[in-house]
């Protein structure tokens, strides 16, 4: 199998290509989409495009017009105009790595995320992602098979965002508050893994693989500093602190919303999750 991977330099991009390196015979193509715009992509003989370039999640606070701009052109327009050129050129499947920030207002610990959880995005970022997701799977037939995958926080060694800022945490802190929230995260070699499956299978529609375990934020700051043999303490009675703090502060909310997704969604045919919380933690803090 021929597959082509966009976003040669992202975390999710880079680790995939390692991963399917050594673990498939398949012969992969890495193709940068560095200027926001789309380059003259040679898809010949391309069985699948696995399409992970974008935007991250920057609008915390209220977007400018030309950042509503930029969110659209990159999250929005160039995954469905990479479609059209791949299906036009005869490639028979279309990967688009999507986010659970799409269901960003369900993001409550008494709701689990369903299969029948409507989507409902609350930022400039979720609205592009969700729209790009309509575009694509207005394309996906019987010739042309459109994945989409709606992942919680992803990690592992040299991810960015939330992961780094709870690993400082755990490395420099005696204590850390207990608090009260689910979340859905996935390692990336699960997620790689699942991507092959999703590949070798030539499967379509919505997928929202995870971890087998949920967390809460108290639970991965004490593994990160379990598997660094360090202890810290964790001390119950902060949340509604922080429930007060995360109106002003986007640190703060995202460190307390609970995002998870009922495991039923995120079964399939194969064990793409075999490594504990534990075991996957150790390997992204370079323990193993």
């Amino acid at each position: 199998m021929n597959i082509l991977i966009t976003g040669e330099n992202s975390f999710i991009g880079t680790s995939f290509t390692r991963f399917a390196a050594e673990m498939s015979q398949h012969t992969l193509k890495t193709v940068s989409l560095r200027d926001n715009a789309l380059p003259d992509i040679d898809f010949t003989n391309i069985d699948t495009v696995f399409h992970v370039a974008g935007i991250a999640h920057v609008d915390y606070g209220r977007p400018t017009d030309e950042q509503k701009k930029l969110y659209r052109k990159v999250n929005t327009e160039l995954p469905i105009e990479t479609a059209k050129r791949a299906k036009n050129a005869g490639v028979r499947q279309f990967i688009f790595m999507s986010s659970s920030i799409v269901y960003n207002k369900y993001r409550n610990k008494k709701d689990r995320i369903g299969p029948n959880t409507i989507p409902s995005p609350s930022s400039v970022y979720g609205f592009s992602k969700l729209n790009a997701e309509k575009g694509l799977l207005a394309l996906s037939d019987d010739t042309f098979r459109v994945c989409i995958i709606r992942s919680p926080l992803v990690y592992g060694p040299g991810c960015k965002g939330n992961y780094p800022t709870l690993s400082k945490a755990a490395h420099c802190l005696p204590f850390f508050p207990k608090i009260d929230n689910e979340r859905s995260i996935l390692f990336i070699d699960h997620l790689s893994r699942f991507v092959l499956y999703l590949m070798e299978n030539l499967e379509a529609g919505i997928f929202w693989p995870q971890n087998s375990e949920y967390v809460s934020t108290d639970m991965l700051v004490r593994t990160i500093a379990k598997v660094n043999n360090r202890r810290i303490l964790i001390i119950p009675g902060f949340n509604w602190m922080f429930r007060l703090l995360s109106r002003w502060s986007h640190t703060v909310r995202t460190a307390i919303n609970s995002c998870a997704y009922e495991q039923s969604m995120s079964q399939c045919k194969m064990d793409y999750r075999p490594l504990t919380l534990e075991q996957t933690i150790s390997i992204t803090e370079g323990r193993k």
